[in-house]
């Protein structure tokens, strides 16, 4: 210390150490993380299909151990080679993952981009360069190969979408089963959003409504031609004046300019798009535009479960070609035809959300509020092509020329769905008293199959006393694409409110229970078998719960079922005894054919106890005549016992009216609620 020439050497060697040993002592730190933490949550986010956030993990990882053989075993699992190429070269391109919509684009560099490591999944992508259209899209990161237009080659609004193929099991999905021959279509341009309020302004202040030249087809109604006085009649604003039905004195309400236009008919949407210059595009153009097969990533950001339609322009639900909307916010009319009917695609604001990937058909004078239009312009000489302007007709099935099975090969069946009475294991996982109307209880228990435990919602009313009168719940397909089923309790919450419980199981395949399912529709495979198997035995294993609660009136257990839950009670009721009454909303029996063992035909008549159905007589995926009516035909139920009430809508209910029948359904059979 007392000679600087020694100490000053020595302080700075001692520095220099200490800063190395805290950097070992660091990065040996840092390379514990990497394999006894980050290494593990990589793998758990891989599970969940997370990929981008696992790459990013994996990247911050591999700083410190980049060689590690395990991290190089897992990279493929969240990783490929993307490249990327665009005419012209030299674009800058951006992109974002699809769960950050609200996130800055990052820019990747420009094109060519050639086989760089990149997450698996999809992700939006923007292109762009000086002088031509920027590109807006949705894509999986593999190999992407786009085609700039130079500005002011497409018209304002419209968006270019390329050539390629549809159909097959792209559109098996149509109309709850149609089956459709694969059909290359040329590439053609598309409207980015719905046509406004403000843009079919423009076409009723020229006189769109008078001018016949705009108005090509035959007016058709219930099979009889009308003229063009008759027809044109029909099209008239609330206050009598031509216009769409949502409007008042030919103009739309004050600041929805830039909302879709809604309540127009067929009609209507086509003499705009002649006015227009353009059409409307055949199902098979708007499925090819509207990339339903990623319904999982742009629903959450659709106008679905709102209160009404939103402007065109305040949702992030995009596609792959950049459109936006073709989920939800308004029905969208398209030119084929169905036995009289059109087609009307995408689903609305106030529709489940499986209605983006089945398709309703109404008449083409529906003037529904849901019901809006965009438009499409060919490229090809001549427009559209034959093969994808043709009638497109729904594939059903005549139950009318089948029999079910005897009471003796019944019995065979009826015991697939029979299972040990273990312990249930039940435990309480949570109890929620926050609203004013009922109690939540979130229940887990041991299924019947497997290690499995179910999970089941409890909804206990506070307007009434114990014992209670509970409603058992079966939802529709969406289920299977939802992370929560929230969305039920506030739908049918009606039924808690006025002295019910009521329960909804997670069934295997939905909600929290996910395990790949992606179709409801019978058909002939034995994973649909096994399927429709566990979602009884969950549904018995259910009331098994229900039995041990001395809250649970169970002398009074009633069946309601939604869609998909529609269809499963032609065969729940035909196999629990311990119901007493049914009610099933947009329920039927399927075009799909099962295995024999499962199928529908099989089982219907077997459901004895009161049935009350509720539909709609536009319903393309459960059809008036031969699901429905099919359905109502053969239920074993004596005819005093049910009921079907046909509302003028499609694959939807209106709400009031459904809530009368349900409540006075219930309180005919289970007795009112005191």
């Amino acid at each position: 210390v007392r000679r600087p020439r020694i100490a000053f050497p020595a302080l700075l060697v001692l520095l220099v150490a200490s800063i190395l040993g805290y950097w070992l002592l660091n990065r040996a730190a840092q390379r514990r993380w990497a394999r006894a933490e980050a290494i593990p949550e990589i793998i758990s986010l891989i599970d969940e299909a997370n990929f981008a956030a696992a790459f990013a993990l994996a990247r911050k990882a591999e700083q410190y151990i980049p060689n590690d053989p395990l991290l190089t075993d897992i990279w493929p699992r969240m990783s490929g080679d993307l490249s990327i190429v665009t005419d012209p070269p030299g674009t800058d391109v951006f992109f974002k993952a699809t769960s950050e919509v609200g996130s800055d684009w990052e820019h990747l560099g420009q094109s060519p981009i050639e086989e760089v490591r990149f997450p698996l999944g999809v992700f939006r992508w923007k292109v762009q360069k000086e002088g031509y259209e920027t590109i807006e899209r949705l894509s999986r990161a593999d190999t992407i190969q786009l085609i700039l237009s130079e500005k002011k080659s497409i018209p304002p609004g419209m968006v270019p979408v390329p050539a390629g193929e549809v159909g097959g099991i792209g559109l098996r999905l149509v109309a709850g089963g149609s089956q459709t021959e694969n059909i290359t279509i040329e590439g053609f341009l598309i409207d980015k959003y719905e046509v406004t309020n403000r843009q079919f302004k423009t076409f009723v202040d020229s006189g769109g409504y008078q001018s016949q030249e705009y108005w090509k087809h035959s007016f058709v109604k219930d099979g009889r031609v009308l003229t063009w006085d008759q027809a044109i009649a029909e099209f008239r604003d609330a206050t009598g004046r031509s216009g769409p039905a949502t409007w008042e004195l030919q103009t739309y309400p004050d600041g929805e300019d830039g909302y879709p236009v809604a309540g127009i008919s067929w009609y209507e949407a086509t003499a705009y798009a002649e006015f227009a210059g353009k059409s409307l595009p055949t199902i098979y153009h708007w499925y090819r535009a509207a990339g339903t097969e990623y319904g999982p990533i742009i629903i959450p950001f659709s106008n679905f479960g709102g209160k009404g339609p939103a402007s065109v322009a305040s949702h992030d639900a995009i596609s792959p070609f950049g459109t936006y909307d073709m989920a939800g916010n308004v029905r969208e009319w398209c030119w084929n035809e169905s036995r009289g009917l059109r087609y009307i695609l995408g689903g609305a604001w106030s529709d489940p959300i499986y209605m983006f990937s089945f398709s309703d058909v109404r008449s083409p004078f529906d003037r529904s509020r849901s019901n809006g239009f965009r438009c499409v312009r060919y490229l090809e000489r001549g427009g559209a092509s034959e093969a994808t302007v043709r009638p497109v007709d729904l594939l059903l099935r005549d139950y009318d020329q089948e029999e079910p099975v005897s009471e003796a090969v019944f019995e065979i069946y009826k015991q697939q769905f029979l299972y040990d009475r273990t312990d249930l294991n039940a435990v309480v996982e949570s109890r929620d008293e926050s609203s004013k109307q009922w109690t939540l209880e979130k229940i887990t228990f041991d299924g019947a199959y497997g290690n499995e435990r179910v999970i089941a919602y409890l909804l206990l009313p506070k307007s009434a006393a114990p014992p209670y009168q509970t409603v058992i719940y079966f939802p529709g397909s969406g289920a299977i694409g939802r992370q929560s089923n929230e969305a039920v309790f506030e739908r049918f919450g009606f039924l808690v409110k006025t002295g019910r419980a009521l329960m909804c199981p997670v069934y295997k395949g939905t909600y929290e229970r996910r395990d790949g399912l992606t179709l409801t529709w019978p058909d002939t495979t034995h994973r649909y078998a096994e399927d429709l198997m566990k979602w009884v035995k969950d549904f018995r294993r259910s009331i098994d719960y229900l039995v041990t609660r001395q809250d649970i009136d169970v002398d009074r257990l009633a069946y309601l079922g939604s869609s998909w839950g529609g269809r499963m009670g032609a065969v729940i009721p035909a196999v629990e005894d311990r119901l007493r009454v049914s009610v099933l909303h947009l329920g039927g029996l399927a075009s799909g054919v099962a295995l024999p063992e499962v199928d529908q035909i099989n089982y219907v008549s077997r459901v004895t106890i009161p049935v009350l159905m509720l539909n709609g007589r536009y319903d393309s995926i459960e059809p008036l005549e031969t699901a429905q009516k099919s359905m109502f035909r053969l239920l074993g139920t004596s005819e005093a016992d049910k009921r079907h009430v046909v509302y003028e809508t499609g694959h939807s209910l209106p709400r009031n009216e459904s809530i009368k029948e349900t409540l006075d359904w219930l309180d005919r059979y289970l007795g009112p609620v005191q």
